[in-house]
């Protein structure tokens, strides 16, 4: 009345009883996995059309170029010259970054100084040197970051003499003493666009 499932050994040596089983009894590792309707019939899809023969579509698979990756498509192609080009543009961006932060430590030590005009005159000469494109990007983000400084020298000059600021700290009097500075390099800058 019924099988058994003989005792097995455990991998730690020790061992499982024998096992009655009704009649029918399908062990849960041959059990075939539930499939849906949906699934079914896309693996019972060719993935040929009806009528093309697996020969024709073989040499297409398998053209390569030289090499040896694989064909690439119009979009693809211009995907990875997008990449490259941002790659390149950013590797520059780093350079021109190192650059501005080292004439921004020249600007702020010319800056006590009262030649501080001509050395913000000199910046936007070497930029026209770059292409027209990156110059006119680099110039609309130094115009921004100007004004940026600008309101805020105006926001400080308020506040002082508002008296919202009884004594003015060293930096806050630099940032005042820069003002003229800023307003002809901004002067400069807006000509050159």
């Amino acid at each position: 009345s019924g099988k058994y499932i003989a005792s097995t050994q455990r991998p730690d040596g020790t061992w499982r009883k024998q096992r009655r089983v009704k009649e029918g009894y399908v062990p849960q590792e041959e059990v075939p996995v539930y499939e849906n309707k949906y699934v079914k019939f896309f693996k019972s899809k060719p993935e040929l059309p009806p009528g093309l023969s697996p020969e024709a579509t073989a040499p297409i698979s398998a053209s390569r170029p030289e090499g040896g990756e694989p064909a690439l498509s119009k979009t693809a192609k211009r995907n990875l010259k997008r990449k490259e080009k941002r790659r390149q543009q950013q590797e520059k961006g780093e350079a021109e970054a190192l650059s501005r932060t080292l004439e921004k430590v020249s600007l702020g030590e010319t800056a006590q100084v009262p030649s501080a005009p001509q050395a913000s005159r000199a910046v936007p000469t070497a930029a026209s040197d770059q292409s027209d494109s990156a110059t006119t990007t680099e110039k609309a983000k130094k115009i921004k970051n100007l004004k940026k400084k600008l309101r805020q020298v105006e926001e400080l000059q308020q506040r002082i003499q508002a008296g919202e600021i009884s004594q003015p700290s060293k930096e806050q009097l630099e940032k005042l003493a820069r003002r003229r500075a800023l307003e002809e390099e901004l002067e400069d800058l807006e000509l050159g666009l």
